[in-house]
């Protein structure tokens, strides 16, 4: 009997080579992107899951709520002093360690060269908490330390060569300070599906390496690193973070601004988190590796799921549509004395069959096109059948179910056929009852999602432009930034650095600043207000006075700042001079606002703020506390960071200190300046690396997760294009075959070519309409929701759903037109002779 089925099935298929091509085809195309996406999936949801003792590793918290804006930052970084302050309250936690991200100048053998963007100083041995395998060393006595030093292969294959690195030496210079780290430990890697990143990681003493800022030691308002904390076995996480606000009120100091009360504690939340929940955590700022959002993964795993879905139901429709040709073997089958369960089995069995032909033709497109998707996600995928991870169980189950999926309505439609019926007239009960109304619904469905994702990818395209494209409130175009002016061991030349920077040929203006385009540093102050209790939260960043020249900001009242006014100068000796300090404080200082601050601090039009005296906490308390501040210019709001994030409200003063990037305004070629720039800071400062970006490419990477997601949602229309487009001829093949005759009459009775191809097109161009209707309030809906989550946006345009009906309708007509040609240009005798 098997063999019999295998036979028929093998036949049948043979036979109607169309069909069977569009059946595998198809279904290839939507297994292949199933698991595509079961393998992405898979990658996102095991984020350090095979981390020794990764169930009792947790990393603490920072949760802000700004009372005035509702603004949140959600941080992955916490203070310093919350490490002693959780070790006391909580006997729970086996060992809490810190670590920071840094920038020091690395120097072997005299040549200096930047560190890798992953290096990190520690406190103590993060290696006993976060074990990643280690090739050489001791992972125990690795970081046991200060002054060690731990490298994966890769660094220590860029830093040493052919060399062994194993107590070589390597001179790290941070805050103008130079101290020497010994190598004690290489380790792999750190895979891509980690949410750790740290390609150099150092053994510090915080006390000696803060001691010109000992705030950073005790302020639980200075976020600037990671906190872990290894639990005891068995500890429950839950009850412990339900007592983190208590623990808040007990730890986090009251402090004093402008002679009012208030704390820290009030504006932040806690909480310890798995390591393996952070990818997909709620705090995804202050990240070491990018984050994302359950919300995402489970969108691609649905439009995966739609695509395969599409998929089965090309089957479906074909299946029944060519019911005609079965409906005499399933005849001649139940007169020979086969009963309906075996035809079931026959007809599922032969769709199992097309499944499994589609599933090797699947595998072999997701073995072709799996290395460049895993390097344009930019992770480690892999595809192994048995195994750990192995996907051959996943596999035959998928096969199963989209053989099932798609074969099990026509199984039973097809063994429903009573002999007598279709016997005695010639002819199928499916030509017998029946308007193909499921299939109409089917191929709706089909294009509702199809039209659906061509929304999306439109949509999302439109928003990626946007971003990359919006008016940042600055002049975007010839601008240059270069990182690492703040160094402490560049200060004594730095005088001279800039007035040659400044005389390079192609160089228009430069200036310095604390908050660069796309930078990551953020630092606020509170402004006391009459009247209020808490202070309002302002950025606060040093500027040198080219800086709003050279990033051509426009001023809107007032003046910027003068280097000849000594009430412009805010700067005060580093380390801090307490004499110096309290002068500070007692004379006051002019401030450059944006619109925003003053807007936050309630004034209507910037005018109105020019001249008006407040009060910020720009020295400690031992100092006064709090300094006047003058508002002596108000400039237009400017977007340095990404338009998901609100524009920063800022107060700019004009320090001498605190500066991170040098911008550089220039004019005619831009290779040709950067290399005259580097030239002069390499004879200037050849100990410090010369690290410049143009802020067009700054800004082309800030937007490269959302044009990476573009990309995606645009094969994935393409894939649901092709799949409905399959569908949707090979249902033209089969109705136009039988409607020979009727086109043949027609014919006969004076209906011309395009008359009868008017028809044709016009019977499948209704479920693309009625597809628009649905697909559209689904589409807006979504984007939405997607497009709230940023700070400025596209519209909604109709356009964009007009357009994406119109170019299925296009599409759905060329794919029937020339088949609707053929049958429209046939010669109605040979539809006629047989009658």
């Amino acid at each position: 009997m098997w063999r019999n089925y295998l036979t028929v099935a093998l036949r049948a298929l043979a036979k109607n080579k169309t069909y069977t091509f569009i059946n595998i085809f198809g279904l290839a195309i939507g297994m292949a992107a199933c698991l595509m996406i079961l393998l992405f999936v898979r990658y996102e949801l095991t984020y350090d899951q095979k981390l020794e003792r990764a169930e009792d590793a947790y990393q603490f918290q920072t949760y802000y709520k700004d009372p005035d804006t509702g603004e949140e930052g959600n941080l992955q970084m916490s203070a310093f002093v919350s490490k002693g302050a959780l070790t006391k309250d909580f006997p729970q936690i086996e060992q809490a360690i810190y670590l920071q991200s840094s920038g020091p100048v690395v120097i072997r053998n005299g040549e200096a060269s930047p560190s890798p963007e992953a290096m990190r100083y520690t406190d103590g041995n993060i290696f006993s908490i976060l074990k990643f395998p280690f090739v050489k060393g001791d992972p125990n006595t690795a970081l046991a330390q200060p002054g060690q030093l731990v490298l994966t292969e890769t660094e220590a294959a860029k830093r040493f060569g052919a060399e062994e690195p194993m107590g070589q030496t390597l001179t790290l210079v941070s805050s103008g300070k130079a101290v020497d780290y010994r190598v004690t430990g290489i380790i792999k890697d750190i895979p891509k599906n980690s949410h750790f990143a740290g390609d150099m990681i150092a053994r510090y003493d915080p006390q000696s390496f803060w001691v010109d800022q000992p705030n950073f030691l005790d302020s639980f308002g200075w976020q600037s690193g990671w906190l872990y904390v290894q639990m005891k076995p068995g500890t429950d996480v839950a009850a412990l973070n339900a007592q983190i606000p208590a623990w808040e009120k007990r730890n986090i100091p009251d402090q004093i601004f402008g002679g009012q009360r208030f704390n820290q504690g009030d504006f932040a939340d806690f909480a310890l988190v798995n390591i393996r929940d952070i990818h997909l955590g709620h705090a995804q700022d202050g990240a070491m590796t990018p984050g994302n959002d359950r919300t995402s993964i489970i969108t691609f795993a649905v439009v995966a799921a739609l695509i395969l879905g599409m998929a089965c139901v090309n089957f479906t429709n074909l299946a029944t549509a060519r019911a005609s040709q079965r409906a005499r073997e399933v005849a001649l089958r139940k007169v020979l004395g086969a009963n309906r369960s075996q035809l079931i089995l026959q007809f599922l069995g032969e769709s199992i069959l097309v499944a499994a032909f589609a599933m090797l033709l699947a595998l072999t497109l997701v073995e072709l096109t799996m290395p460049a998707f895993a390097a344009f996600l930019n992770a480690d995928f892999t595809m192994s059948y048995v195994g750990e991870g192995g996907l051959l169980l996943p596999i035959i189950g998928l096969v199963l179910l989209v053989g099932a999926a798609g074969g099990l309505y026509p199984a039973f439609y097809l063994s429903r056929f009573q002999p007598a019926k279709v016997l005695k007239a010639n002819k199928s009960s499916a030509d017998a009852h029946g308007s193909g109304r499921l299939r109409n619904i089917l191929v709706v469905a089909q294009f509702a999602v199809s039209i659906g994702l061509i929304i999306c990818t439109a949509v999302v395209y439109a928003q990626t432009v946007y971003a990359r494209t919006a008016e940042p409130g600055y002049k975007r175009d010839g601008l240059m930034q270069i990182d690492g002016v703040g160094r402490r061991q560049l200060q004594p030349m730095i005088d001279t650095l800039l007035n040659e920077v400044r005389n390079v040929e192609g160089v228009k203006s430069i200036g310095r600043t604390g908050i660069g385009i796309a930078t990551q540093n953020n630092s606020n102050t509170g402004i006391q207000m009459p009247g209020r209790t808490e202070p309002v939260s302002i950025g606060n960043y040093a500027v040198d006075s080219g800086f709003f020249d050279t990033m051509g900001i426009k001023l809107l009242a007032g003046r910027t700042f003068d280097d000849s006014r000594a009430m412009d100068d805010a700067t005060t000796p580093f380390p801090e001079v307490p004499e110096a300090e309290r002068a500070f404080a007692a004379r006051g200082v002019n401030v450059v606002m944006n619109e925003l601050a003053t807007k936050r601090l309630g004034y209507k039009t910037p005018q109105e703020a020019i001249g008006k005296t407040l009060k910020a906490a720009l020295v400690d308390e031992e100092y006064g506390g709090v300094v006047p501040v003058t508002i002596v210019g108000v400039v237009q709001d400017s977007r340095f960071r990404s338009v998901r994030e609100p524009v920063d409200s800022i107060m700019f003063l004009l320090n001498q200190f605190g500066h991170g990037q040098l911008l550089v305004r220039y004019e005619g070629n831009p290779s040709d300046v950067r290399a005259r720039i580097e030239a002069v800071w390499k004879r200037v400062a050849p100990e410090v690396p010369f690290e410049a970006e143009f802020s067009d490419d700054i800004v082309r990477e800030l937007y490269e997760a959302e044009e990476a997601r573009a990309t995606i949602f645009a094969a994935f229309a393409g894939l649901s294009i092709v799949v409905g487009c399959l569908g949707l001829f090979g249902l033209a093949a089969f109705t136009a075959e039988r409607r020979t005759k009727e086109i043949g009459i027609r014919k006969v009775l004076g209906a011309r070519t395009k008359d009868i191809v008017r028809l044709l097109v016009w019977q499948f161009s209704q479920p693309v309409i009625i597809a628009n209707l649905i697909a559209w309030p689904i589409a807006w809906w979504l984007m939405r929701d997607w497009l709230n989550g940023f700070d400025t946006r596209v519209d909604l345009n109709p356009a964009l759903f007009v357009g994406a009906g119109l170019l299925a309708m296009v599409i759905a007509a060329g794919t029937i037109v020339g088949h609707a040609l053929k049958v429209a240009r046939a010669n109605p005798i040979h539809a006629l002779r047989y009658e």
